[in-house]
Order: C-alpha cells, then structure tokens, then sequence
C-alpha cells in the first residue's frame, strides 16, 4: 500500500513537472544582473591581466620585503629582469597580505644544477606565509625533471599533503610556470575550523591539483594542523640545500 501511494506520488510530481516546463518562458531563467566586471586579457600567454596586481616585473623589488627581518633591506639579487635566490639574505615575502586569489609565477632551475632529492633546486611557494610552525601553506618547488624524492615532495605538490596528479616538469634551465587559484581557509571566533583551505594548480599549463583542500599547514615533520589566521602575505623560500639558486620572474595575482 505505501509503496503504491509512494509510486503515485512521484507520477503525479512528473507530470507537475512536466506540465510547467511546457509552459515556461526562456527568460524565466534568464539573469541579467549584477552585470560581471569588464576584465581585459593579457596579449601573450602568462601576461598579466588588466586587474591584476603585478608582484614582480623584473624592475624592482619594490613589492618585496625580508621574511626574517621586515626592518631590513637585504633583498635578493636582481639582474635581466629577473631575481634569484640570494641564500645569504633568506626568504622573501609579499608587503601586502591576501586571502583567496589568482597567482601566476614563473621559475627556472640553472641549468648546471647539482644534489639530488630535496636538494636539488629546492625552493617553495608559500600561498599562505605564517609567523609560526611550518611557515604557512606551501607549494613545492624542485628539480624533478629526472631526480627521484618522495612523491608528496616533489614539484607541483603540497608539500607533505598532496603528490601532483602527474609530473610535469621540464628540463633545468627552462623557464616554468604555475597558475593557482587559492581560497584561503576560515576560522570561527573561537578559533575553530570553518572551511579549509582549497588549491587549484596548473604546472606548466598541465593540471596537477584539481580543488585539492589542504588537512592544515605544511611542515616537514609532524602532521599538518590549522591555527586560526586572517589575510596572509606570499612567501618565496631560500631553502638551505647547497645547490644553485634558482630563479623567479613574472609574477601578478587578481584578488578574487
């Protein structure tokens, strides 16, 4: 008996439905408003858009300060257009601070690049730079053209988190690109997980993160865990292995 009433219920919502699709209008799901802002694409692939704001363009590094001491001026070496780790100076990091974005960043490994594993062009992209424990939310950056790591290690993953969905890397001395999009993760007044954070990632046009959501922060020992913050600066990381610094060049973000 119910399975009966069940089954005719559902006949007579089909044909409700049914009924008011033939008569809809086209408009009816129509939306005219708000009306999307007006963005004009870069001419060349990896240009930065009309809205962006432009982090680096190989003037100066104006848009940059010293991780380790904001009151010093040690900054990285500039020269061609572009800006290479300085491992005597340290990290650098962003002035202004962000929460969800669009960033593009472009890098090379020397071409004469020595080590192996974890130290062979090391370096790392902090989407999220934080003043404590593992340093924020970070994006590896490494020679894995043909130099075997720990695959959750390797270029283009979370570091410690999430491998990239395929390696994608190119030869040392070739310029290599990431595009990104991050939402930063959200926290209660109590200091409570809200919403994590979420990373798309493109490496060198290739998806290698699709809408990965991060566990916590990213350290080298132990497990990953959330500590409530707000809007964050990006960091670029002078890791300490002792082979050829590398370098950076192009790079904007849309605050989205």
């Amino acid at each position: 008996m119910k399975r009966s009433i069940l089954i005719a219920g559902i006949l007579v919502t089909n044909a409700l439905l049914v009924q008011a699709q033939q008569s809809a209008k086209p408009e009816d799901t129509e939306v005219w408003t708000p009306v999307p802002a007006k963005v004009s694409p870069a001419k060349v692939y990896g240009g930065a858009p009309s809205d962006a704001i432009v982090l680096f363009d190989g003037k100066d590094l104006d848009q940059w300060v010293n991780s380790g001491d904001a009151a010093s001026a040690k900054k990285w070496k500039l020269a061609d257009g572009i800006m290479t780790v300085d491992k005597a100076v340290g990290d650098l990091q962003t002035k202004e601070k962000f929460m969800d974005f669009q960033l593009h960043i472009e890098y090379r490994i020397p071409e004469n690049i020595t080590g192996s594993g974890q130290g062979r062009g090391n370096s790392g992209i902090f989407l999220a730079a934080l003043p404590w424990g593992a340093g924020g939310y970070e994006l590896q950056v490494l020679d894995n053209y043909d130099n075997k790591t720990y695959v959750n290690g390797q270029a283009g993953s979370l570091y410690k988190q999430s491998p990239p969905m395929v390696n994608a890397c190119l030869k040392p001395g070739e310029w290599q690109t990431y595009d990104i999009a991050w939402t930063a993760p959200r926290f209660n007044e109590d200091g409570s997980l809200r919403s994590p954070a979420v990373a798309t990632v493109f490496y060198n046009g290739i998806l290698v993160q699709n809408a990965t959501i991060l566990k916590g922060d990213t350290p080298y020992i132990g497990q990953p865990t959330y500590r409530k913050h707000g809007a964050s600066p990006i960091k670029l990381q002078s890791h300490g292995d002792k082979s050829e610094p590398i370098s950076y060049r192009n790079i904007w973000l849309r605050k989205l």
